[in-house]
């Protein structure tokens, strides 16, 4: 099912784009970390085709939300550049290598303890955040703009492995790293930020590995859902929806680890 171009499509794909959608707008995590999970566990694609066709869907989705940051100024984009000079060629270079090594077709076992692996360091990153950032913060607030570039650089470099590997890590772990090294920008113009990066990341699309029918299907549920999202986030406290979302994160990791 998962290797065609276009599947057949399935209403509970809508729902689940739904349900991811309203979690991204009421927190800014949970669209790779939950929607290729769901993908394979749920609907049984391949992981290769479940990370593509989330890559391009949450950068359709992204888009939209990179254009209202930036019209809301909330998008750094010395940042942005800083990442994609990073992520864009490591990007490139994994997907190069996958299709070297035959993963993009192959046993899948490699791809799923990837996904697992990143998901449960993406659980403790959501669930630490405040921790982390109150405690390493500090050491990077003194570093000279050079270096905090150089830094940046190299966050992008891993995120564009992390995402074209497994579609997760540029929320979660991207934001708690844009945080520890820019302590002084505002929390939205780091997220308007991280959310404007991830849109280039997607080169699956040009390697044949993504589901436009599921696509179609998922962006019908999540474009609503992150809407209603956006809208019940004022009302939403952060320190339920933060370990309720890092306790699935875990839980999900350990259903791909032990698959």
């Amino acid at each position: 099912m998962g290797s065609s171009l276009f599947s057949a499509y399935n209403p509970l794909y809508s729902v689940a784009g739904f349900l991811v959608g309203a979690l991204v707008g009421m927190t800014g995590v949970g669209g790779g970390s939950l929607m290729t999970p769901i993908l394979v566990l749920l609907f049984n694609f391949h992981p290769v085709t479940a990370v593509g066709t989330d890559l391009l869907y949450a950068s359709v989705t992204k888009t939209v939300g990179t254009a209202v940051h930036g019209k809301r100024q909330t998008v750094d984009w010395h940042i942005v550049g800083g990442l994609a000079l990073g992520s864009v060629p490591s990007s490139i270079a994994t997907l190069f290598a996958m299709s070297r090594l035959n993963t993009l077709s192959g046993d899948p076992l490699v791809l799923n303890l990837a996904l697992g692996v990143v998901l449960l360091l993406t659980a403790f990153a959501v669930f630490f955040r405040p921790w982390i950032v109150k405690r390493a913060g500090p050491h990077f607030s003194g570093l000279p703009e050079a270096r905090i570039s150089h830094w940046t650089v190299l966050l992008g470099a891993i995120l564009g492995v992390l995402v074209s590997v497994t579609s997760v890590g540029a929320g979660a772990l991207g934001t708690t790293a844009l945080l520890l090294l820019y302590p002084r920008l505002p929390v939205s113009r780091i997220a308007g930020s991280d959310i404007a990066h991830a849109v280039p990341l997607t080169g699956h699309w040009l390697m044949g590995s993504v589901d436009f029918g599921l696509m179609l299907g998922l962006l019908v549920g999540s474009i609503p859902g992150i809407i209603v999202g956006s809208l019940l986030a004022s009302r939403s406290s952060d320190t339920v929806l933060r370990p309720v979302l890092a306790v699935t994160l875990l839980v999900v990791s350990i259903r791909l680890l032990m698959r």
